[in-house]
């Protein structure tokens, strides 16, 4: 794969905002570096990865839903991604603390969502 091959990775408002409550979280924690951590894998790991290989996570509509309620907004988010590209995937990138929704796109990547790998869901607001 050269260069040109490279698509865009984008950051969502949502990921943004999940990043600001973990600043948040490691600031009132009195260990800011936790989140300079995540923020150079982010730099120099993810987004690298995710630029030459898009495919590369896990897919993540293939996991069981376990609540009606988890399982609506999977159906609406995969609508959502078929509108935008129907070979769309959304798909989930391993980190070693944290776990970072995407949604793969002929255009480009959109991360939608981060969470760390001990909460129970991803925070969509």
């Amino acid at each position: 794969m050269t260069n040109r091959d490279k698509v865009t990775v984008r950051f969502t408002a949502n990921f943004e905002s999940n990043l600001t409550l973990i600043e948040t979280f490691w600031a009132e924690n009195e260990h800011p570096q936790g989140f300079d951590r995540l923020l150079d894998e982010l730099g120099e790991t993810v987004v690298p990865n995710l630029e030459r290989f898009p495919g590369m996570g896990r897919p993540f509509l293939k996991s069981q839903a376990e609540s009606v309620e988890a399982l609506a907004k999977l159906e609406k988010i995969e609508s959502r991604i078929a509108k935008l590209d129907s070979k769309g995937e959304l798909r989930e990138y391993v980190m070693d603390e944290y776990l970072v929704l995407y949604a793969a796109l002929k255009s480009a990547v959109y991360l939608l969502a981060i969470k760390h790998q001990k909460q129970l869901a991803f925070d969509f607001t």
